[in-house]
């Protein structure tokens, strides 16, 4: 199979569209442009509809409507962007539309800028909408693993009738590396007997969020509250890097794990017994990795590009049989692996 090298916005287009994606809406914050500016060129190359939408509010409810006609849709923004899509979102979930949603996340709060950060972690995990639902959430640390994702993401948000989220950081859509996409011939999508796609020949179906029936409204929370169990149950993806022997087990996700490994390389050509885990769905979280570390285990120490968000998750996991201490860089930051090496270091010597 051919090798392309691109950034990783762009191998996130073309994966959605190798998925069977042919509705983009969308409207450009950097450090993401490039991915809505590569579905303007591609769509039409392959029979699909690219809209650059007024804002992003109108681009979230734009896949509102293209979903429930049955369309396999993708948006993209960063962080204040995806904060202004929030609503559209509870919509979605209420809605039981499949969409996958791309964040490309930068440093914040407010506007920020425009260099990569993790702070969105919140936002995208424990619902950042109103109501009761959640959202399927990948978390990839490489290019090639974002493709592979993005494609996953169309068939679960198709499976569980929910939106799934990518969620990336600057570095990682910016970045350049090489990618294989593989052969996808004769690629069935689902039927989708829910979808509004006409009802001459069939009942009519009905797409709604709205109850004002509370026992109704609770039915249909504790039916969408079926599927966020199912995601739990069978969708968690993790990854263990030689946690086997470790005294301190790193946990880190996205760019920061790859910044990691490397420390963790460095670390153990020190003598120092070093792994880490690394959640690749954020949401639903790896909670059951952390029960089965055993062996000598000092700490766990939690790397994050933000002031602390997925370490709440982590002492969640770890349920108090070992100490979490937190390392973060904020306001777009990248942590070097000397400072992840120092930090676990001081660790190691009890150094406060």
């Amino acid at each position: 199979m051919k090798k392309m090298f691109m950034t990783g916005n762009e191998a996130i287009a073309e994966a959605a569209i190798q998925a069977g994606c042919r509705h983009f809406f969308g409207y450009p914050i950097t450090p993401q442009s490039e991915l809505p500016e590569y579905m303007s060129k591609r769509l039409p190359e392959v029979g699909g509809v690219f809209l650059q939408a007024e804002s992003e509010v109108a681009a979230i409810n734009m896949l509102f409507g293209a979903a429930g006609a049955g369309a396999r849709v993708m948006t993209s923004s960063s962080s204040p962007g995806i904060s202004l899509m929030q609503e559209g979102i509870s919509y979605l979930a209420g809605a039981q539309l499949p969409c996958v949603i791309v964040n490309i996340m930068r440093g914040g709060p407010g506007l920020g800028g425009i260099q990569p950060s993790q702070s969105d972690y919140f936002q995208a995990t424990k619902g950042g909408g109103h109501g009761d639902y959640r959202l399927l959430v990948f978390a990839p640390h490489t290019i090639q693993e974002a493709v592979s994702l993005t494609m996953d993401a169309f068939d679960l948000a198709d499976k569980y009738r929910n939106p799934v989220m990518i969620l990336g950081d600057g570095n990682m859509g910016q970045m350049m590396e090489p990618v294989v996409f593989k052969k996808n011939s004769g690629l069935k999508l689902p039927e989708k007997q829910w979808a509004l796609t006409g009802a001459k020949e069939r009942p009519a179906n009905l797409i709604k969020s709205l109850y004002l029936d509370p026992q109704a409204l609770e039915k249909h929370n504790l039916e969408i509250n079926r599927k966020i169990q199912e995601m739990i149950a069978n969708e968690v993806r993790v990854e263990t890097y030689s946690v086997e022997d470790a005294e301190i087990v790193i946990v880190a996700y996205g760019t920061v794990a790859r910044i990691a490994k490397t420390a963790i390389r460095v670390l153990r050509e020190r003598g120092f017994k070093v792994g880490m885990i690394r959640p690749i769905t954020v949401f639903p979280f790896p909670y059951s990795t952390f029960e089965q570390i055993n062996g000598d285990l000092r700490k766990f120490l939690v790397v994050e590009m933000s002031l602390g968000q997925m370490v709440e998750d982590v002492k969640l996991g770890v349920c108090g049989k070992a100490p979490v201490e937190f390392y973060g860089r904020t306001g777009g930051v990248v942590p070097t692996y000397d400072e992840i090496v120092t930090e676990t270091e001081r660790l190691f010597k009890g150094v406060p």
